[in-house]
């Protein structure tokens, strides 16, 4: 069974670097306290790593 992690937006995308608002529109985070489910890989990891101030993971 794949693992897979719960990803909410905790803090406003305004007034960001504009790469790290790019990377939560990747990860499908729009609002504040959205929760998306996405795949545990390496990729996904990394865009995490990078917004990681402005997100919350749960595994």
């Amino acid at each position: 069974m794949e693992k897979k992690l719960k990803v909410t937006l905790i803090k406003s995308r305004f007034g960001r670097v504009p790469k790290h608002r790019r990377t939560l529109s990747a990860l499908g985070l729009r609002k504040i306290n959205q929760v998306v489910v996405k795949p545990d890989n390496p990729q996904i990891r990394g865009m995490i790593q990078q917004v990681d101030y402005l997100v919350k993971v749960v595994e």
